[in-house]
């Protein structure tokens, strides 16, 4: 994959984008696509100077767009001085071939899949990502090899030479699956740690951030934490998985975790590098779904987030919609909308409905099936000494006349106290204020 980058003078690369519009796919939801496109080009370094758009019945196996659409394209690359030419569509390295014969030579052809790998390697900070981002760089460069070294396919003649040998193909194809090797060993090692830190992490329930990238996931996670953590309004600011405690009242903390952006179209080569920073989601007692609730294509977004989480096997029981960015949407927003899922509407900026999200994930946390929760009378002293002597606590609050415990603990420890008739159903039962 070759990256975008400035060229000499402080000029920056100049990319042509193209789409293609099928049946069913209507042309305002293709432009929208496009519209991603040029702000993933714009993150990776390049100004998009033009775009393109075909309608046809069915991709052409070749080259992906009919052959007269493409000598338009690559006249439009020529008059306008394009150094990349950006398809939106995943491209075969048979059809990338195919293309390059009819563009100028020194138009680079690029596909969605490679622009986001590029700002991946831009962005990838902590050793973890910068692993994961070469294994998912040489995954994708491996089949498309062919096309790099056209001009060394040929095995060399003459004295010394003859036999099985090896052309320069088979020999980088080896090294790169070598590699590959390597870097899966060194992902096995760093998953393996991972874990051991997650078991650290004891009896604290965890919560994982996700969802479409620039939704404000960062801008959440610090409004939570308090935490100093990068946020920039570009797609795909931050990769590197970050965990920190957050308290969230009545004495419960969590974990929370962030994790990396989701993206329409995401490739392959990327999911499975980075599938075991997204299992921080897989093993969360709660998944904070955010959704930039301002943006037009919000409910795509939405959906994009949950086939990827259904993919890793997410129930939706377990997932709290977070409707993100309200300040941008006027003062007459309620999130009324949103209530047909459970949600919150939240702004990360400013703060507004964050004490709500704080109760709503006290209130899922705590209603856990394997979650107990008593309510023992202060009179009884005993039972009280022995109900906050429990292990694995996670909440605990008194008012004028009780305790309220929520643990985690084998019901037998509850008979052999003699609480298990203290237990209730859930947290606030009594109807007290900050009840549920």
């Amino acid at each position: 994959m070759t990256p975008m980058y400035e060229f000499e003078h402080g000029r920056r690369e100049r990319a042509f984008l193209a789409g293609l519009i099928l049946p069913g796919l209507p042309r305002p939801v293709v432009e929208e696509h496009l519209d991603e496109l040029e702000r993933l080009v714009d993150t990776a370094g390049a100004e998009v100077v033009g775009r393109g758009v075909q309608e046809r019945q069915k991709p052409e196996p070749a080259t992906l767009v009919g052959r007269g659409f493409l000598r338009r394209l690559a006249e439009q690359c020529e008059d306008q001085g394009v150094d990349s030419l950006v398809f939106d569509e995943d491209l075969t390295a048979s059809q990338v071939r195919n293309i390059e014969r009819e563009v100028p030579g020194s138009v680079k052809v690029l596909d969605r899949a490679a622009i986001i790998l590029d700002i991946f390697a831009q962005n990838a900070r902590s050793r973890e990502t910068q692993t994961q981002v070469e294994l998912a760089q040489l995954s994708y460069l491996l089949p498309r090899l062919t096309r790099r070294w056209r001009h060394l396919s040929r095995q060399a003649g003459g004295i010394g030479t003859r036999g099985v040998g090896e052309t320069q193909l088979e020999i980088d194809r080896r090294l790169i699956n070598r590699r590959m090797a390597q870097l899966r060993g060194k992902l096995a090692v760093i998953e393996r740690d991972r874990r051991v830190r997650r078991d650290r992490r004891g009896d604290l329930p965890t919560v994982a951030i996700v969802g479409y990238t620039n939704a404000g996931k960062s801008s959440l996670f610090r409004r939570l934490t308090r935490a100093e953590v990068l946020v920039e309004d570009k797609l795909f600011a931050t990769l590197d998985p970050r965990a920190r405690r957050v308290a969230l009242g009545e004495d419960l903390t969590a974990v929370l975790t962030d994790t990396v952006g989701f993206i329409r179209k995401l490739p392959h080569d990327l999911v499975a590098p980075f599938r075991s920073t997204l299992e921080e989601a897989t093993v969360a007692d709660l998944v904070l779904h955010v959704v930039d609730a301002s943006h037009p294509c919000s409910e795509e977004h939405l959906r994009v987030g949950r086939e990827v989480l259904d993919g890793l096997g997410v129930e939706r029981e377990r997932t709290l919609v977070v409707r993100n960015k309200i300040d941008l949407l006027g003062a007459g927003y309620t999130g009324a909308d949103a209530r047909r899922l459970r949600s919150v509407a939240v702004s990360a900026v400013t703060g507004e409905a964050i004490a709500d999200l704080k109760s709503a994930i006290r209130t899922i946390l705590l209603s856990a099936p394997d979650v107990a929760i008593l309510r023992v009378p202060l009179e009884e002293a005993e039972l009280v000494r022995r109900a906050v002597s429990l292990p694995h606590q996670l909440a605990r609050r008194f008012d004028d006349e009780s305790v309220e415990l929520a643990m985690r603990v084998d019901p037998k420890y509850l008979i052999e106290a003699g609480l298990d008739n203290y237990r209730v159903d859930h947290w606030g039962a009594v109807g007290e204020e900050g009840g549920t």
